[in-house]
């Protein structure tokens, strides 16, 4: 008997990691023969929280996923018809995005309606227990949220940790993000160089991703102004949105005097572009201030980068040190220091480790681990 499956979560026309992953989770249902559909956001974030330029991706919709753009995040009322709605659907599992506890009231009414019906199993993959940027709710939110759920998923121990505070006797397991291969396969840095009008013979590192404080871009910024850095002749690609203030940013780069060492492709990447980024930096640098996982890491794992990493929250599992990347610490020298190192071993030395380690990053492993722990619930 086929099982029916419902994830709640961004999709298109909503632009973002948070939709691709859920996209590439609906195909691996589909492709796994379960029947699965998308319920999405009519309206995800007022205008006036969403900290970029556009919530909307121009993007075509991806074929053969039935996507529901129908929950409205501050309308009460809504929330209750779409969970009687869920509740009269009678889906063996709801899969739940869980990223934010703004989300915490709309998603945690919703759910205690489904629950209603005596059938649906609710699993939630929790990318973060608590945000990265505190505000006022952020505990109660997520408190109301997590009882609505049955099972957890998380994706690094920093959240299973973050998770158990909460919530200590539902069933939880951790497994590892998986890789997104849906930006289509590698292209040889030559090309992906051309494609973005970058000299082939440049030494390039790519910061890559939405641009917020905790991501540590400033840090990053005060390395590439290291005499060290400069003398090597090292360019920074910045490929990503302003999620807050780019003044700041802007006025950091005019008082190092580093522009000429940056290339700066500062508007949203839409995912058509995306491997062009990765095929022509030599690695990936995630100078974050603190983390749990990273979207960007799978990224760098399908496209064989290597990584520069700050020894952070998950991010050390994720990339174990001097195998697929390094580690270091969140400061401008240390960062500096790894850089040049990553030079003096070469790209190619991380290769074939990066070839082992990306078999880890399953989507039919995240599949299993959801059926599993619905299949656990039901005894």
């Amino acid at each position: 008997m086929t099982r029916n499956i419902i994830i709640i979560g961004p999709a298109h026309p909503l632009r973002g990691g948070l939709a691709t992953f859920d996209q590439r989770l609906a195909k691996e249902f589909l492709d796994e023969g379960f029947d699965c559909s998308i319920y999405s956001f009519s309206l995800q974030y007022p205008s006036f929280l969403f900290p970029g330029t556009t919530q909307y991706s121009t993007e075509p919709a991806p074929q053969d996923i039935k996507i529901f753009s129908k929950i409205n995040s501050i309308n009460p009322l809504n929330w209750i018809k779409v969970g009687n709605e869920l509740k009269k659907l009678r889906p063996d599992i709801i899969v739940v995005r869980y990223w934010l506890p703004f989300m915490g009231p709309a998603l945690g009414t919703i759910l205690r309606k489904v629950k209603k019906n005596n059938h649906t199993k609710i699993i939630a993959i929790t990318d973060n227990i608590l945000p990265h940027e505190k505000r006022i709710g952020d505990v109660p939110f997520t408190k109301y949220f997590l009882k609505g759920c049955d099972a957890f998923i998380t994706m690094s121990e920093k959240v299973m940790t973050d998770l158990r505070k909460f919530e200590t006797t539902k069933p939880a397991k951790k497994i590892l993000h998986p890789l997104y291969d849906n930006f289509g396969e590698a292209i040889s840095k030559e090309e992906a160089r051309k494609n973005l009008g970058i000299n082939k013979d440049e030494k390039v590192l790519l910061f890559f991703g939405f641009i917020r404080k905790y991501k540590g871009l400033d840090i990053l910024l005060d390395t590439m102004s290291d005499k060290r850095i400069r003398d090597a002749n090292i360019k920074l690609l910045i490929a990503g949105e302003f999620y807050g203030d780019e003044k700041n940013y802007s006025e950091q780069i005019e008082k190092l005097g580093i522009k000429n060492s940056l290339i700066l492709h500062t508007d949203f990447i839409p995912g058509s572009e995306v491997r062009n980024y990765l095929c022509a930096a030599d690695a990936v640098v995630q100078p974050y201030r603190n983390a749990t996982q990273s979207g960007v890491t799978p990224l760098a794992y399908h496209f064989e980068k290597p990584m520069i990493v700050s020894n952070v929250g998950g991010l050390p599992l994720l990339v174990p040190h001097e195998k697929v990347g390094l580690v270091t610490e969140p400061n401008a020298t240390a960062i500096a220091d790894a850089i040049l190192h990553f030079y003096q071993l070469g790209e190619n030395y991380f290769i074939p480790h990066l070839r082992v380690e990306k078999q880890k990053y399953s989507w039919a492993k995240l599949a299993e681990t959801i059926t599993e722990l619905n299949d656990d619930l039901q005894k």
